[in-house]
């Protein structure tokens, strides 16, 4: 793999203080505040690149972005699909809607074709939802896809849909060179997830209190029954890894991007669970703008690409902006897998 050094001022942005409640020591705060702002190093011992070269980033050759198709499953990706959606049921559609959701059948000529419905047949559903405050700057979550003993961060990335933010995820794959060491840094301990908000400079472990807290900041201060039901809410997540157990864990070799992917998606999709798994793996720092059922930025997307569907990937490094779950994974190993 190329080695990379990339300036913090590209991947990082400034941050507020931090709170961390491991340490009151200023010298401590002081030298984990530094590790943000550090240089980035992605280093292979075979590549004869020097260490401070920075890699650019291209689109494959002879890459065209697919055109978008409703509900299509590629030819071999069934099971994987199928295995994805296993999750969902169990989880009882948690992650598949905003907060405050609700719908009612509307004659067509009351939405504009230019303005997104539910449109099946020739019937079309206006979806409505009941949202917070919305942050200014997107929430860092460090976290990773697959471990089979924590899933509470999947009841993380739950809240995150139902509250309809934006997230910018920093993988933490096991074997991971970048962010994972930076969390035992930051916070005193390599556990998942780790969150920082840079709106208020609050930073804290724990899936539940992130839950609690982003709830009572962000929404109405209503935890969903799902992601309260204590040890039944914990098992229901285990029991959700089954059809894609150990994907997203292990650290893929890839090149670091300067710039983060922007990722439109929702937890409830199992389109988007695939795509984020290797979006893990590779460890790429993601925006992920959230849009389940009832998201305004479901608009958002359809003014911006003239279609809505997801997973929809954005990517700033290479100019690429593209539907279509299986050739997004290709596109991303293809790109940065090292």
């Amino acid at each position: 793999m190329a080695g990379m050094m990339l300036a913090n001022s590209l991947l990082l942005p400034p941050q507020p203080s931090i709170l961390l409640p491991v340490s009151s020591s200023s010298r401590t705060r002081s030298s984990r505040s530094s590790i943000r702002r550090a240089l980035v190093m992605v280093k292979a011992s075979s590549s004869s690149e020097p260490p401070d070269s920075v890699s650019v980033f291209t689109a494959p050759p002879g890459f065209k972005p697919p055109e978008p198709k409703r509900f299509a499953v590629k030819p071999g990706k069934l099971l994987d699909v199928l295995g994805a959606a296993i999750g969902v049921l169990l989880r009882f559609g948690t992650g598949v809607f905003v907060s405050g959701y609700s719908a009612s059948f509307v004659s067509k000529d009351v939405i504009p074709a230019d303005q997104y419905a539910l449109r099946i047949g020739g019937i079309t559903v206006k979806e409505t939802s009941k949202l917070g405050p919305r942050p200014q700057k997107p929430i860092e979550i460090y976290e990773f896809e697959g471990c089979p003993f924590c899933r509470k961060k999947l009841q993380v990335r739950e809240m995150v849909t139902v509250l309809d933010l934006d997230i910018l995820y920093y993988p933490c794959p096991r074997g991971s060179p970048n962010f994972r060491p930076m969390v035992n840094q930051m916070g005193g301990k390599q556990q998942f997830p780790y969150m920082v908000d840079p709106n208020t400079g609050v930073s804290m472990y724990e899936s539940d209190g992130i839950i609690k807290y982003l709830s009572e900041k962000y929404g109405d201060g209503t935890v969903p029954l799902s992601l309260s039901l204590g040890p039944l809410t914990a098992i229901a997540a285990a029991l959700a890894t089954i059809g894609r157990l150990g994907k997203g864990n292990l650290y893929t070799p890839a090149k670091l991007p300067p710039k983060p992917l922007v990722f439109w998606a929702y937890e409830g999709s199992p389109f988007c669970k695939l795509v984020r798994e290797v979006l893990v793996e590779l460890e790429l720092p993601h925006i992920q703008r959230s849009c389940a059922r009832g998201s305004p930025k479901r608009q958002e997307l359809l003014m911006k690409a003239g279609h809505f569907q997801v997973p929809y990937l954005e990517d700033p490094n290479t100019g690429v902006n593209m539907f279509e779950s299986a050739e997004i994974i290709e596109y991303l190993k293809q790109t940065y897998a090292a």
